[in-house]
This record gives C-alpha cells, sequence and structure tokens, in this order.
C-alpha cells in the first residue's frame, strides 16, 4: 500500500506530482494518483475542480491547447508519456477517449470504427477489418442492434447508440486504458444504464478512468474514486470507503451534498 491509500500492485497508469497551467493560471496542483490495471477509476468534484483537466492530461489531449503546460510526470506501464520521443498518436490509440458527447464520424457506422485500426495499420487486409469492427461492436453491445445496417450512417442511430458506437470506436484500436469524460450526461436514464453495464463489462479487459457529475454513478460503476476540489485531489481510495467513511471533510461535504 503506497503513502496514499492505493492498491497494491502495479499502477497501469500513474500521475505524480502533476501540475497544470492555462497561461498564468494553475488548474492543477501536485496531483498524485495511481490507476490500477482492470478498475474503473472515477474522478468526481464539483464543475472546474480539474477532474477533465486530469483526464485530458492521461492521453495529451490538452497538447492541443496553446498556453496549456503540464509538470510533472505521468506514466503507462512505466513509460513516460510526456517523453519527447513518444509517438503521441500512438499513446491515443493505447490511451482511447469517450467525450461527453456522442460524437460519431459523418461516416458509416462500418467507417467509424474501422477508421482508426485503418490509420495505425492493425489489419492486413478486409477480412482481418471486418473481423475488428464485428469485435469492436459486440464488445460495445449494439452489434445486434446494427448489423442490418452497418453501412448506414452513424449519425442516424439514437444518442445511447451513438455513445456505445464511440465506445466500439475507442476500443478498435485495441487500447489498454479508455478515458470517458461524462459519457452518460447527454443519455437517458435506460441509455445511461446500458452504458453503465457496459463500462462493468469493459473492466474485464480494459482500465477504465471516467469523470462524472453523477455520484451515484460513481458509486456503481467504479472500484476507486478520487475527489477533486479547486484543483486539488483531496482524497482517493477504494470507492465504498469514500463514499461511506471520507477521511476528509471537504470531500464529507461534497458527498452529503453542502457544495458542489
Amino acid at each position: 500500500m503506497s503513502e496514499n491509500g492505493t492498491t497494491n500492485g502495479q499502477a497501469k497508469m500513474k500521475g505524480d506530482k502533476v501540475s497544470v497551467f492555462y497561461g498564468d493560471k494553475q488548474a492543477l496542483f501536485d496531483v498524485d494518483l495511481d490507476v490500477p490495471a482492470n478498475n474503473v477509476v472515477s474522478l468526481i468534484g464539483p464543475s472546474g475542480c480539474g477532474k477533465s483537466t486530469f483526464l485530458r492530461c492521461l492521453n495529451r489531449m490538452n497538447d492541443v491547447i496553446d498556453i496549456c503546460r503540464v509538470t510533472g510526470k505521468i506514466t503507462l506501464d512505466q513509460e513516460d508519456i510526456y517523453d519527447p520521443t513518444l509517438d503521441v498518436v500512438e499513446l491515443r490509440a493505447r490511451v482511447g477517449m469517450v467525450f461527453q458527447k456522442p460524437n460519431p464520424f459523418p461516416k458509416s457506422i462500418y467507417e467509424n470504427v474501422a477508421y482508426g485500426p485503418r490509420i495505425h495499420g492493425l489489419t492486413k487486409n478486409k477480412a482481418e477489418l471486418d473481423e475488428l469492427v464485428e469485435t469492436s461492436l459486440e464488445k460495445a453491445g449494439l452489434f445486434t442492434e446494427v448489423k442490418d445496417r452497418i453501412n448506414e450512417p452513424g449519425t442516424g442511430l439514437s444518442g445511447g447508440q451513438q455513445q456505445r458506437l464511440c465506445i466500439a470506436r475507442a476500443i478498435a484500436t485495441k487500447p489498454d486504458v479508455i478515458l470517458m469524460d461524462e459519457p452518460c450526461s447527454a443519455l437517458d436514464p435506460i441509455a445511461t444504464a446500458r452504458v453503465e453495464e457496459l463500462i462493468d463489462e469493459l473492466r474485464t479487459n480494459y482500465t477504465i478512468v471516467i469523470v462524472t457529475h453523477s455520484m451515484q454513478q460513481a458509486r456503481r460503476v467504479s472500484q476507486r474514486t478520487a475527489f477533486f476540489h479547486l484543483g486539488i485531489l483531496v482524497e482517493e481510495g477504494d470507492t465504498t470507503q469514500i463514499f461511506e467513511n471520507p477521511q476528509d471533510e471537504r470531500t464529507r461535504d461534497y458527498i452529503t451534498g453542502r457544495f458542489g
């Protein structure tokens, strides 16, 4: 057990003294967080607390913001992901991202899923690509619903189906880690329940980090929870412990609805 209460065994990803600056404004302060393999880790906290900023550090999405600067160290399988020699495109294949609003490409369902594997040269021929597309859709719990219209536009699907298509698209590049930034906030309760079930199934093969505004969702889907407030990681640990016996008063106040 490390001093900040993270689990034993090797972390799949590890943040060490991670700080983020947007110009002169500091958004994250010295965050230390381990992400254990095959766990779902929820990042919770009020709006603007730094949870999405931290999530975007894990696949270097902040690189696209000119004024953004990240310090500290983040590793994936003990390799520094901010190493200047690291291929960022390759990193984003290994650390997939699912956004808040479903954002399928304006292409067919098939092409949405095939896009990543084509770019990364993951398949040798059409038959292999067909199989990878089908497997990815199956893993996302979508194949039976779309198999008869796989060449129709992904944008024609319902919101919940679109989000699962985006999850299939993330899975298709054979990632180690999937990041999800409030993946259910645009979905109705039935679609949300389906995505939550899916997250639980995916944990067998992937490590998942999810930002969520819903504390009920964090309790349902995650094994570990990290509470952020004003750019600081206040507390992290086993999800049950965080919700039932938080060690920090700020965590207790947030969970009981005193602020946020």
